[in-house]
């Protein structure tokens, strides 16, 4: 199991337990001012928080919250929206977060287009978490993208239609898990300024 640290988000109006060794990005280059992006310094997933405008109507419920996950995944992979499959979408619970706040997560792929292939993965795993804060009409995205590169990993392990995740996937839902049971918001007056 990784090592965990505490990680300010935001300015440290959010906070979360990341693995020790995801980078922060934004000291190597620009990061918008509504992201916090982290990559593992040995591998090539990547972590990244989103602070979005709340889509879909006024009130919730499982069917306008789960086509907000759909429109953030759109948005996600843009016209590539045809070489992603949805493996599962469940409800989440974040431990620190109230009850009432909805949260979803989906696992989803992205295969690359063939002639995109070369120097592409041979595909992407998603794990994207949306956490839906109406009174502040905002959303939060998580997202987890891992990349599966040809040599990097065991085909073999890989069978998402069975239930079979391989390594790379399963520390992805570690991850997930981890920031599931740790996120917290420490100034909500970060959504009035994003």
């Amino acid at each position: 199991m990784p090592a965990y640290k505490s990680t300010p988000l935001f300015g440290g109006a959010l906070v979360c337990d990341l693995p020790e060794k995801f980078a922060d990005v934004s000291t190597l280059r620009q990061v918008p001012d509504n992201q916090e992006v982290y990559i593992d310094k040995d591998g090539f997933t990547s972590i990244i928080f989103d602070i979005t405008e709340r889509v879909g109507p006024a009130g919730g419920g499982l069917e306008e919250d789960g086509q907000a996950l759909t429109t953030h995944l759109e948005e996600l992979v843009g016209d590539d929206v045809n070489t992603v499959k949805v493996w599962n979408t469940t409800e989440t619970q974040f431990s620190k977060l109230d009850d009432d706040i909805p949260a979803y997560t989906l696992i989803a792929t992205q295969t690359p287009k063939v002639q995109e292939r070369a120097s592409a993965p041979d595909f992407t795993a998603l794990i994207l978490t949306l956490v839906r804060l109406e009174k502040e009409s905002t959303d939060i995205l998580i997202t987890i993208n891992v990349p599966h590169i040809k040599g990097e990993y065991d085909e073999d392990e890989i069978d998402l239609a069975l239930g079979k995740q391989g390594e790379l996937i399963g520390d992805a839902v570690e991850y997930a898990a981890k920031i599931w049971s740790t996120f917290d918001i420490k100034d909500w007056g970060l959504f009035k300024q994003i």
